[in-house]
């Protein structure tokens, strides 16, 4: 069954995210690999992150040292103490391995990286995560790389620009080499399908275009997001009310709601 959005469908950003994130990325590469041979592969690439878990609570600082030693004194022994009450069992903070894959396209002579696409995540959009993503992309915008960032989460921080972007859910931005600090920007809004955008290669060759609403639109269907997914319940993160009032009316005639 297809998703009953015409573009990005809001309810795969709540817990759903992370295996949307994984097999979008591959099916990417999927749909670029035979229009990119026999000059050029496309491959993916995993890294992970560590992200700790917010809302934590932590117990202020104390005034005082953790230990002392003074003197003795001398004096009658102690009498032998009380048993003490057993330990309290609490959980600590235990930072998270999150998985990133990323699209390389390198060319097949030399394994240079040609271009590199960005499936952004929330740990890239918040926290230390954010901090490595943008290590990360300050290395690919030094270099002579393409860089693709398609930003399908409506919560976190945008990418840094000099300009604000404009208002809307979802961004494609295409960063070409020799066009920086330009960025090539497609805006998404709720109600529109995902742009195809023309993904740079190296000097002399042609872009190839990636159509990012069918890579979505196959992985929807073959793996049952709508198995997965209560249309019945608002989305996480909720929406807009004119998104809302919107999608509500789209569920309601595609018969997921009552």
């Amino acid at each position: 069954m297809a998703s009953p959005f015409p573009g990005m469908d809001p309810y795969l950003e709540g817990p759903l995210w992370m295996t949307v994130h994984t097999q979008l990325t591959a099916e990417i590469a999927r749909q670029l690999a035979p229009r990119l041979r026999p000059r050029y592969l496309a491959l993916t690439a995993e890294r992970f992150v560590l992200e700790a878990p917010e809302g934590v609570a932590v117990a202020s600082a104390s005034l005082y040292p953790d230990v002392g030693v003074a003197p003795a004194r001398p004096g009658p022994m102690p009498a032998s103490p009380a048993p003490a009450p057993p330990p309290l069992q609490l959980a600590t903070v235990v930072p998270e391995s999150i998985p990133h894959v990323t699209v390389e396209i390198r060319d097949a002579a030399h394994r240079q990286l040609v271009t590199a696409i960005e499936v952004l995540s929330p740990t890239n959009k918040r926290g230390e995560g954010r901090q490595e993503y943008l290590t990360k992309r300050r290395r690919i915008l030094l270099s002579s790389a393409h860089l693709i960032e398609i930003d399908l989460l409506r919560e976190g921080q945008r990418i840094p620009m000099r300009q604000p972007l404009p208002e809307a859910p979802y961004f494609a931005l295409v960063g070409r080499a020799e066009f920086r600090p330009m960025l090539d920007v497609y805006p998404v809004q709720l109600t529109d399908a995902l742009p195809t955008i023309r993904v740079p290669l190296l000097p002399g060759d042609n872009d190839v275009p990636l159509d990012l609403q069918l890579a979505l639109s196959t992985i929807y269907d073959l793996l049952g997001y709508d198995l997965a997914v209560d249309y019945r319940q608002p989305p996480e993160p909720a929406l807009s009310p004119a998104d809302d009032a919107w999608a509500d009316s789209l569920l309601r005639n595609a018969g997921l709601r009552s």
